[in-house]
């Protein structure tokens, strides 16, 4: 067996692993007339804000209508960062002072969805994980009133994971599975082949289909994930 057979080999091994969930992932085409809602989860730091406001960005540029909800309103640095993204990305945002309800800021948020007839709905949450008690009745309490205003809503309930953190990126993700069931992964900063491990690590592991790509700090580096094309990139030729 020469070097090009074990290379395929190898190749259709990784893509086995990778296609959990993945078959038919790369796609942001909505079914109905209301509001899609992506309701992104993870701890502080992992880039969720950035995401948000980088798919934000494309949707825009699609010429879609989107929303933004500041859910996370446990830090003041949180809202303000994602109104900077919000302004940079021409995009309407739903805020509240610092320590407002969550579930409260949500609401206002699909409402306005409602009445303007958004077509997306993209909200940030809080990251902290010291109290998980207090963060799964956050979640659910936001989730729940997604549901309620818009059934069977949030669509996408994704999340974001630093993927240069490798096994810590795993067992962030553990601990949110224990409070919420995540439908979606959005790995960050994956600007670099050398991370790709964790990819496969977490697709192993987690059986949860990555949606979501962050693959740069440029506004526009952010990608849906195609299985085929990151185990290309992984397995290149040096």
């Amino acid at each position: 067996m020469n070097n090009e057979e074990l290379r395929s080999i190898l190749k259709n091994e990784i893509i086995n692993l990778v296609s959990i969930g993945n078959e038919n992932n790369n796609s942001l085409k909505k079914s109905d007339n209301n509001p899609y809602v992506i309701m992104f989860v993870g701890v502080n730091g992992v880039g969720k804000t950035t995401t948000i406001g980088k798919l934000a960005n494309i949707l825009n540029k699609e010429g879609k209508k989107v929303i933004i909800g500041a859910a996370d309103t446990f830090r003041a640095a949180a809202i303000e960062q994602l109104s900077s993204w919000a302004n940079r990305v021409n995009v309407p945002i739903v805020k509240q002072k610092i320590g407002s309800d969550p579930a409260s800021v949500v609401f206002d948020t699909i409402q306005s969805a409602l009445s303007q007839k958004s077509d997306y709905v993209l909200i940030d949450t809080a990251g902290r994980l010291h109290n998980k008690v207090n963060l799964m009745n956050e979640l659910l309490k936001i989730k729940n009133v997604c549901n309620k205003l818009i059934p069977n809503s949030p669509h996408e309930l994704v999340l974001a994971l630093d993927a240069s953190t490798g096994q810590n990126a795993l067992e962030q993700a553990k601990r949110f599975l224990d409070v919420i069931d995540v439908n979606y992964l959005a790995l960050t900063k994956l600007d670099g082949t050398a991370k790709g491990g964790v990819v496969i690590g977490i697709c192993d592991q987690l059986s949860i289909p990555i949606k979501y790509i962050g693959v740069g700090e440029s506004i526009d580096d952010l990608q849906l994930f195609d299985k085929k094309q990151f185990v290309e990139s992984l397995l290149v030729e040096k």
